[in-house]
């Protein structure tokens, strides 16, 4: 997308403290793979490069998804809520989205007991892909 229609983009939503939750699912089967924050600088690198990058509040950084993993996510749609205060994309992901290793970062269910279960398979060992 070219400069000028991702500040359109950018004009037409409504950050809080100047951040905008940014949900994202697989293109294919529409499973949420995982749920970050962008600011606009984020966003509009993602609207120009057609690859998701996200706001890290930890690092207070801008990453672009897959920069270590090598695991990058291709934009294929996006959707802004009716308050323009969330984004949804569909992508079409390279590799697992969960810094854990698993496809999801949605891959633990809590049972009725209270504690948790693993509903997906490790995919990778990111103590062998992370620093």
């Amino acid at each position: 997308m070219n400069e000028e229609k991702a500040q359109e983009i950018l004009e037409s939503i409504n950050f809080k403290n100047d951040l905008i939750v940014a949900v994202t699912r697989d293109i294919e089967d529409k499973e949420v793979l995982m749920v970050a924050f962008m600011n606009k600088e984020a966003l509009m690198k993602t609207l120009k490069t057609g690859l998701m990058h996200y706001w890290s509040r930890k690092r207070k950084d801008i990453w672009q998804k897959g920069e270590e993993s090598g695991n990058s996510q291709k934009v294929r749609e996006i959707r802004i809520d009716c308050d323009g205060d969330s984004i949804l994309f569909d992508v079409d992901p390279e590799g697992p989205a969960c810094h854990k290793g698993y496809r999801s970062c949605f891959y633990r269910k809590i049972e009725e007991n209270g504690g948790f279960s693993l509903v997906m398979e490790r995919k990778f060992d990111p103590d062998e892909v992370y620093e």
